[in-house]
């Protein structure tokens, strides 16, 4: 990622409007991008957690292991 220096706004007496404007635009972009990734890593986890709740259930038999066969 490109990182731009900070512009020195003291020895000017008003920053450049462009500038600022296309410093907005950018910021804005990397926001809205930035919570794009957010709620597609949001909705996987939701998913991977719903799919792990159903095995758990789908594995979930209480007559298992409660009688043992042995030989001897």
């Amino acid at each position: 990622m490109d990182v731009s220096p900070l512009m020195d706004v003291s020895s000017a007496a008003m920053p450049d409007i462009a500038t600022l404007s296309m410093y907005m635009a950018r910021n804005e972009t990397l926001q809205d991008v930035g919570t794009a990734l957010l709620s597609n890593a949001i909705d996987m986890q939701e998913s991977v957690g719903a799919a792990t709740v159903s095995m758990m259930e789908q594995s979930v038999h209480p007559e298992l292991g409660a009688n043992i066969d042995m030989r001897v």
